[in-house]
């Protein structure tokens, strides 16, 4: 008989890091929230659930990007960079239905 403690997935490394673009529609228009994380399911879980960074709560929210970083260090540099980059945050935000 085999074991399961395959089936279920083995945490990331502690090292590696995400970076990631979250979007919301809004009676205004798409937000956009970046953000970095060692577990991307787990975060947009909090940020849907009301316990995220104050500016999410409230919105449902859909992961519009993720980056995989080595190191939680590169992942928070990735994260400096995006949030400063609204070209590529606005492309995102396209694929956002509207309410």
């Amino acid at each position: 008989m085999e074991s399961d403690t395959h089936a279920h997935s083995a945490p990331p490394p502690a090292s590696c890091g995400y970076v990631y673009v979250l979007g919301t529609a809004t009676a205004r228009g798409v937000r956009t929230y970046v953000g970095w994380t060692i577990d991307p399911d787990r975060r947009l879980a909090q940020h849907n659930g009301g316990t995220g960074a104050r500016t999410t709560r409230g919105g449902q929210w859909t992961l519009l990007y993720v980056e995989r970083h080595d190191t939680r260090v590169s992942a928070m540099s990735r994260e400096w960079h995006l949030k400063r980059d609204r070209r590529f945050r606005g492309e995102l935000a396209r694929g956002v239905p509207c309410p």
